[in-house]
């Protein structure tokens, strides 16, 4: 699980990646939790909190510009 430092150094395209790629991971970690084949349930909620740290980074640079 990367830092929020880590997570800062990207740019906003490979941000929009990561939550692209991070998105699909966790739709079949979704599908095999429900046939009942998930092996790692904290793996879920590692995806989402990441998700969420991407997204707020992209959002402050947007604010940023905005107040420029």
């Amino acid at each position: 699980m990367l830092k929020m430092e880590e997570f800062r150094k990207l740019s906003t395209e490979e941000l929009n990646n990561k939550i692209k790629e991070n998105k699909e991971e966790l739709f079949n970690l979704r599908f095999q939790q429900a046939t009942g084949s998930l092996e790692k349930p904290v793996r879920l909620r590692e995806l989402r909190r990441e998700v969420a740290k991407m997204k707020t980074i992209i959002r402050e640079r947007e604010l940023e510009k905005v107040e420029e």
